[in-house]
């Protein structure tokens, strides 16, 4: 196991105030969306990796909250099929940490030639998608040198609140303050249930990690890090399809991480699914979810108590502690996972 403190780490430590500079230099930018709003009634989301993870966040907010129909775009029906469509009542929102990636810049190129309206979000402020965006949402992450997205992630989630807001979310944005706060606590709490679960996963070679609903881009994310940084076999769910087959591998040589909001209309589903996986033998390990997770589950991590359409940017966080300590446990560099770059180019 190496000890050095990580890239990484420090920069899972730098997302309070990450949070405060982004929701400080975003919200005020709620007009201009609200005029795009105006001109607009569906939303599509273009991007790759963690950003498609934020933007399952995004997606499942808008719809809830806003009574739009938000979906996930396909890049490649721009730029590998060209194909051409409608899309003069669409706005379409382009997330990219860099703004460089390609196949992003190119794929919202089109969507505005379709006839489309954009927004970017990035924390390139001098990038070409927020240059060529309608409305650039930048966010304030700072330099993030780690190459799994932690900061940049996590304020692309607060990017997307302060979208909906926009987009006439009847929510409160004073609960925004409520997310860096929290985060702290995280950051300061005992640490003895994550080392714990860090010490059973050590020896597994694949996990299973659920969610639902606002929840569900968490479940996605803590995925994607699992496999970055440790090499491990992490499938990513929504529970209702782990329960349409792939609920078969849950056995005991695979733990299941679930993911939920203190309360919320999916806790009682991710509550039955930790009965349910460890009547199956498999070790349950609860992330949020409250009183009533942490009783279903082998062992848990509290997330603060916050409501539910922020706590995305609340869940994320223990699972990103636990991959930078199991990365290194396992004897893994997280900065630098191999065979990955902090910019991915696709076509």
């Amino acid at each position: 196991m190496t000890t050095k403190t990580s890239v990484m780490r420090a920069e899972i430590a730098e997302q309070p105030e990450a949070l405060r500079r982004t929701f400080s230099e975003l919200l005020p930018l709620r007009k201009e969306i609200e005029a795009l709003g105006r001109e607009t009634e569906h939303v599509l989301f273009i991007a790759r990796g963690s950003s498609d993870n934020a933007a399952v966040y995004g997606g499942y907010l808008l719809q809830v909250h806003t009574g739009r129909l938000a979906t996930l775009g396909s890049p490649s029906v721009a730029t590998v099929y060209g194909s051409r469509l409608d899309l003069s009542k669409v706005l379409a929102v382009a997330i990219s940490q860099s703004g460089k990636t390609e196949e992003i810049v190119d794929t919202m190129r089109w969507a505005a030639d379709c006839g489309a309206r954009t927004v970017a979000v990035t924390n390139g402020a001098d990038s070409t998608l927020a240059e060529e965006a309608d409305v650039a949402l930048v966010t304030r992450a700072g330099k993030e040198l780690a190459v799994p997205a932690t900061k940049t992630y996590n304020t692309q989630l607060a990017a997307l609140a302060v979208l909906a807001l926009g987009l006439g979310a009847k929510l409160d944005p004073g609960e925004l303050e409520l997310v860096p706060q929290g985060i702290e606590e995280t950051l300061a709490a005992p640490t003895d249930a994550l080392e714990e679960i860090v010490e059973r996963m050590v020896a597994v070679q694949g996990a299973v990690i659920s969610g639902r609903g606002l929840a569900f881009s968490t479940a996605l994310e803590a995925a994607l890090k699992l496999k970055e940084a440790c090499y491990t076999h992490a499938m990513g769910m929504s529970y209702a399809d782990l329960l349409h087959g792939p609920i078969a591998v849950v056995d005991p040589r695979t733990p299941t991480l679930l993911m939920a909001a203190p309360d919320g209309p999916t806790l009682q589903g991710t509550v039955a699914l930790a009965e349910r996986a460890r009547s199956a033998g498999s070790p349950v390990f609860g992330f949020g979810g409250g009183e009533a997770l942490a009783a279903a589950s082998d062992l848990s991590v509290p997330v603060p108590d916050v409501p539910e359409w922020v706590s995305p940017m609340n869940l994320i966080v223990p699972a990103q502690l636990l991959t930078e300590r199991l990365a290194r446990r396992l004897g893994y560099d997280p900065d630098v996972p191999r065979g990955l770059n902090k910019v991915t180019q696709t076509s």
